[in-house]
């Protein structure tokens, strides 16, 4: 195994031995579209919820609100990569989904009803590392699923059903907030209820679990590469460097929106985030299934789009302070996250093939993601300290053409015409 160098990875074919998937039952893809939908509300837990809550209702001060956030923050990095790694070996995937939405469930509950710091940190905590769960175990048994072939279109339903329930959560959480003072809490407790029930029905005779972690290509029952080698394949740190890139621009966009809202618009802000967050929601769902449409024949180009757009973005926040323009700007945004979400999935995917490493590169992907998201709210927030929203912006958009021509001059089409 150590004779793989790492241009093999990426050209390598699948093994004659292999089984192509046949054609699965319509209730594990119904069952895992409902696991989908649900998650939604569940894979980022309560959110700025949750800081309304300690500041208004607790009076906790904005900072120690903030640790709580943080704690969740960190639990997901330290665990990300180890998650991954777990569901590339395990074949409890749908148990794992399962596990992971009663934990979160009662984290929600809890963090409603438990008053000490350290309770709610600790709670904060523990909802980080569950959360880590989904994104790689959904992958996973979609690609275990539906095979190679179908694994693009499976992944922009996926991306679809995803961004459908956080539209039906967020009108789920205004009306359980309007019924009662902890009704938000109660509402998320009631998705992951719902995403634990559903997984239940994937059937696990239905799941190729070799190809469900990027197996095929190996001998059977070999093991996975070895990490060594898997992390001295240039175009795999390429890849992770260009989308690092493109978050670090993209993270602070919204959040920068907001601020800008507030200071010039103090009483109607929350309501034209919510707006603007509802608008970019609406946007991915139709942009993620066309986007698995559009890369079946090459991944480069349709990825290409959401680079391009970043940059575009990020200045026309500084060309306009009307309310129905920077919520219309948002559909740049659900373009580009649309596009994102299914498009990087598929490159790794294609990346991780014959490598038995799927799903422990995407947790690696996704930590370093957040590291780049989280230094670029601090970054960005020195920046518009010094030089206002304006600045702030520029350089965002500045790093998002940095981004754009890393990806467009290191990265390569990943797609393999012969298969």
């Amino acid at each position: 195994m150590s004779s793989i160098t790492s241009e093999s990875l990426f050209e390598r074919e699948p093994s004659a031995t292999m089984v192509t998937p046949k054609p699965q039952p319509r209730v594990s893809e119904r069952a895992l579209d409902a696991t989908t939908f649900f998650l939604a509300d569940v894979a980022d837990g309560l959110g700025p919820f949750l800081v309304i809550d300690l500041t208004s209702r607790r009076h906790w001060s904005s900072g120690e609100a903030g640790l709580a956030m943080s704690m969740m923050l960190l639990g997901t990095v330290l665990s990300q990569a180890f998650m991954g790694a777990w569901i590339d070996r395990t074949k409890a995937k749908r148990a794992l989904i399962a596990v992971g939405s009663l934990i979160v469930a009662s984290t929600s509950i809890g963090l409603y009803y438990f008053r000490s710091k350290a309770e709610i940190y600790g709670l904060q905590f523990l909802t980080g590392i569950a959360v880590t769960i989904f994104p790689p175990a959904i992958a996973a048994i979609s690609l275990g699923l539906v095979g190679r072939n179908r694994f693009p279109a499976r992944a922009g339903r996926n991306e679809a059903c995803f961004h459908a329930g956080n539209v039906a959560s967020a009108g789920l959480a205004a009306v359980a907030g309007w019924i009662h003072s902890g009704g938000v809490f109660f509402s998320v407790a009631a998705m992951a209820l719902a995403s634990s029930f559903s997984s239940r029905w994937i059937r696990e005779t239905d799941i190729d679990h070799r190809l469900a972690c990027g197996a095929d290509g190996l001998q059977d029952d070999g093991p996975a590469i070895p990490l060594k080698t898997l992390m001295s394949d240039s175009r795999l740190l390429r890849f992770i460097a260009a989308v690092v890139l493109f978050h670090f621009a993209n993270a602070a966009m919204l959040p920068l929106l907001g601020q800008k809202l507030a200071a010039d618009r103090a009483e109607s802000a929350s309501s034209l985030m919510a707006v603007c967050i509802l608008v970019a929601q609406l946007a991915m769902i139709p942009v993620a299934i066309l986007a698995s449409r559009m890369a079946i024949s090459g991944r480069r180009p349709v990825f290409l789009i959401a680079f391009a757009i970043l940059p575009i973005r990020g200045i026309f926040y500084t060309l306009t302070d009307s309310s129905a323009l920077l919520i219309a700007n948002q559909i740049l945004d659900g373009v580009g996250a649309g596009i994102f979400g299914v498009v990087a999935l598929l490159v790794t995917a294609d990346l991780t093939r014959g490598t038995g490493r799927f799903n422990f590169v995407q947790g690696l992907t996704a930590t370093s993601i957040g590291l780049g998201a989280a230094l670029s709210n601090t970054v960005t927030g020195l920046i518009v300290d010094a030089g206002g929203f304006n600045a702030g912006f520029l350089f965002l958009s500045a790093v998002a053409v940095a981004a754009a021509l890393v990806f467009v001059t290191a990265v390569p089409e990943t797609v393999n015409p012969a298969t």
